[in-house]
């Protein structure tokens, strides 16, 4: 009985851990996506300057560098042109809070078969969860490129950057374009960037959980 008693109050304070964690989490991301965009818009830009588009929706590039980069966009678009792709990256904010609710549900479905998850199952669950976080969220990431660019010619009904509407029309283009599967272009390569990362992640926020209800004196309810 006083197994389970200290199991569950473990549960309950590991739930509020995580739950803090991931407010923290996301108002991070937030704030990061509001700081950072213009950065992101101009290393797109310069990244993709000088390539050539079969996509003749496509208007092509000529910055001098990151000064004239951050100029030209000013002048020709406008400063709200430096946040542009802000509100799919505002969305993608949720990939970690997808990830970890996937994460929890894969654990606590071990849990009621066995009394303790090695490290290698916790490992592939993480994997799995940021697997799966990662497809779900991977169209919205192809949008985000394509309205950093900043030089697609979007729909003469709605030429405001970032809206809703404009994502949606993105979205149904590609579609249309490139079939359902060109929402997924690339997303092999941003799995094996992602999945490892997360899975080790995830594997040493179960060691310093254990690590600190030790600290506080509570047993730990299962070990790695």
């Amino acid at each position: 009985m006083e197994y389970w008693y200290v199991a569950l109050k473990q549960q309950s304070k590991a739930d509020i851990l995580l739950s803090l964690f991931l407010s923290i989490f996301l108002i991070k991301g937030v704030v990061n996506v509001l700081l950072t965009t213009p950065l992101w818009v101009v290393n797109t830009r310069l990244k993709l300057q000088g390539a050539k588009f079969r996509n003749e929706d496509i208007v092509p590039t000529n910055y001098k560098g990151i000064i004239d980069a951050f100029h030209q966009i000013i002048r020709d678009e406008g400063i709200l042109a430096l946040w542009n792709g802000t509100f799919p990256s505002l969305l993608l904010v949720f990939n970690p809070a997808i990830q970890f609710m996937f994460y929890e549900g894969l654990k606590r479905q071990l849990l009621k078969k066995r009394m303790k998850l090695s490290s290698l199952d916790v490992f592939i669950i993480g994997a799995v969860a940021k697997a799966i976080a990662t497809t779900v969220t991977y169209p919205m990431q192809t949008v985000q490129s394509i309205l950093r660019f900043g030089r697609h010619r979007l729909n003469p009904e709605n030429r405001t950057l970032g809206s809703l509407r404009n994502i949606l029309y993105l979205l149904h283009q590609r579609v249309r374009r490139f079939g359902i599967m060109g929402l997924y272009k690339g997303l092999e390569a941003k799995l094996l960037q992602t999945v490892l990362t997360a899975a080790l992640m995830f594997l040493v926020y179960e060691k310093l959980t254990a690590a600190t209800f030790t600290v506080m004196g509570l047993k730990s309810a299962h070990k790695h």
